[in-house]
């Protein structure tokens, strides 16, 4: 028998996982150039060759007993060293290796943090239409997540909801920059806001409020806007990054958390969080990936393939009559559905062989997501099936 805990979980398991497995079926059935999936963001784009000679000269090279022993849960001091080298180098900042610790992917980030942060009953704050496993992540630490409305003008964050909605058993806020679903990138301006409130309501509470800032699109702009590094703006920040997205690295689980000398009780919390790290399972991050990455933090991704991307569906779709937002940041499309329940309008548009995640599983009604992380030629020839599509419904 499965925990109580579990039962939901298992009912209402991921929506975008099913429909990434629903596409397995379909591309067998019909073809894979016949199969447009927009489900899951599973990058196309391959790893730097970066990536792969690090890989080769590891393997040729190190000590066996390095490249696959135990070290420091915290991670290699080497690899977090490189880590925080490149960001005082990009960001201005004055991270040592002490301020990182090495993950298994953002996921595992965002759990580690909470763990270390939450106890039974406090609230964490994300701003909808969210990452659905936020959620999920929260209640593992029996926390409760609530949900900032959104602001469908432009899904910006409401700053003043999300003053509204805190109260003194909130812990946390998420956000995540560039934005999964919406693909919104937040500036310096709306991170300037939300500093200013969150440190208002520190002070009215006497509490401390971290700020929780999932980015594991940081490379991944079209616009010219800048992603602020939000240590700068306010104390009790704690950065998760994953390397999933940046190096088109999504099944090797790879990440770290930052958490800057400023924070409250700064050391104490670095200690229980590489305690967090440990017993949450994963013990530490994978040593060989850790040792990739110290010798790849300058790698970059191909950013123009999915510019191109977004630029090919955000064109098409508006010519056929959607409602688009336009592409900013990540690899996503956020497209309002034109008619209100977007479940339906997923389903529909299975009839053309088109796989898209609906709005409500990310907190976002009446509109879908497509996550365009695929071939050049899957977005091209999906504008014909798109616009049969907008025909049913006399767009």
């Amino acid at each position: 028998m499965i925990s109580k805990k579990m039962e939901p979980l298992v009912k209402n398991s991921s929506v975008i996982r099913a429909m990434f497995e629903e596409g397995a079926k379909m591309k067998a059935r019909y073809g894979e150039d016949k199969v447009f999936d927009f489900s899951l963001g599973n990058p196309n784009v391959p790893a730097p060759d970066e990536v792969r000679e690090a890989i080769m000269a590891i393997l040729e090279n190190e000590n066996p007993l390095k490249v696959h022993g135990y070290m420091n849960n915290a991670g290699f001091e080497g690899t977090r060293t490189a880590i925080a080298n490149h960001l005082n180098k990009l960001h201005k900042t004055k991270f040592s290796a002490k301020n990182l610790i090495m993950v298994v992917g953002a996921g595992s980030a965002l759990n580690v943090s909470l763990k270390t942060m939450l106890d039974p009953g406090d609230e964490v704050l994300t701003f909808a239409p969210y990452f659905v496993e936020y959620g999920n992540y929260v209640a593992n630490y029996d926390g409760k997540l609530v949900v900032v409305p959104p602001n469908e003008e432009d899904f910006m964050p409401d700053v003043q909801k999300m003053k509204d909605a805190i109260t003194p058993r909130t812990k946390a806020v998420i956000i995540n920059n560039p934005h999964n679903p919406t693909g919104v990138v937040y500036e310096e301006d709306v991170i300037k806001e939300i500093a200013a409130a969150l440190s208002e309501k520190q002070r009215e509470f006497k509490t401390v409020i971290y700020l929780i800032v999932d980015e594991p699109y940081r490379e991944l702009v079209y616009v010219d806007k800048t992603v602020p590094y939000v240590t700068k703006y306010y104390d009790n920040t704690i950065v998760a990054y994953s390397y999933s997205k940046s190096l088109s690295l999504p099944g090797e689980r790879i990440g770290y958390i930052v958490i800057p000398d400023e924070a409250d009780k700064s050391e104490e919390f670095i200690a229980a969080a590489t305690i967090a790290n440990r017993v949450s399972g994963c013990v530490n991050a994978p040593s060989l990936m850790q040792l990739v990455i110290e010798r790849c933090v300058d790698a970059e991704a191909d950013i123009e393939f999915y510019r191109r991307n977004g630029e090919i569906l955000y064109k098409g779709l508006t010519e056929a009559g959607f409602e688009c937002l336009k592409p900013e940041g990540a690899f996503y499309l956020w497209m309002k559905s034109p008619v209100a329940d977007d479940k339906k309008f997923v389903e529909e548009a299975k009839k053309y062989n088109i796989l898209m995640v609906p709005g409500s599983s990310f907190a976002g009604p009446g509109y879908v997501r497509l996550a365009y992380c695929v071939s050049k030629e899957t977005c091209q020839n999906s504008i014909e099936k798109f616009k049969e599509l907008a025909k049913e419904y006399n767009l």
